[in-house]
């Protein structure tokens, strides 16, 4: 059974750092990505990685606060956040592709997990 698993939301004030996890199991997964979900809105990309690391994208409005890597050992993907804003909450999701290209398109990932909640008070 494939699973993405995603831990580490919370409550934060402004300012703050959060570590978000995901633990993938069931099959190899390849490129990585968070995407992020607010009540009403599509979901919006935040970062992605391939399989070696060797390929990383951001959104704009994350670039230079958070920080995507992953560990193929340990099936495991995370998102260092810092400097965090009220426009960082959401519900963030893990997302995987069966292709090593990392992509921005929500619909281009195959898996997903339910995402892990995050609230940023100002």
């Amino acid at each position: 059974q494939v699973q993405l698993i995603e831990s580490g939301g919370g409550l934060v004030q402004a300012g703050g750092s959060l570590r978000l996890s995901c633990v993938a199991s069931g099959r190899t997964f390849y490129a990585m990505a968070w995407f992020r979900q607010t009540p009403g809105k599509e979901r919006e990309f935040v970062a992605a990685i391939n399989r070696s690391g060797s390929s990383i994208s951001y959104s704009d409005s994350v670039k230079g606060r958070f920080a995507i890597n992953r560990d193929n050992a340990r099936s495991t993907v995370s998102l260092q956040m810092n400097s965090l804003k009220p426009e960082d909450t959401a519900v963030y999701h893990c997302a995987g592709r069966r292709s090593d290209i990392i992509r921005r398109d929500s619909d281009a990932y195959d898996y997903w997990g339910r995402g892990t909640e995050v609230t940023v008070s100002s």
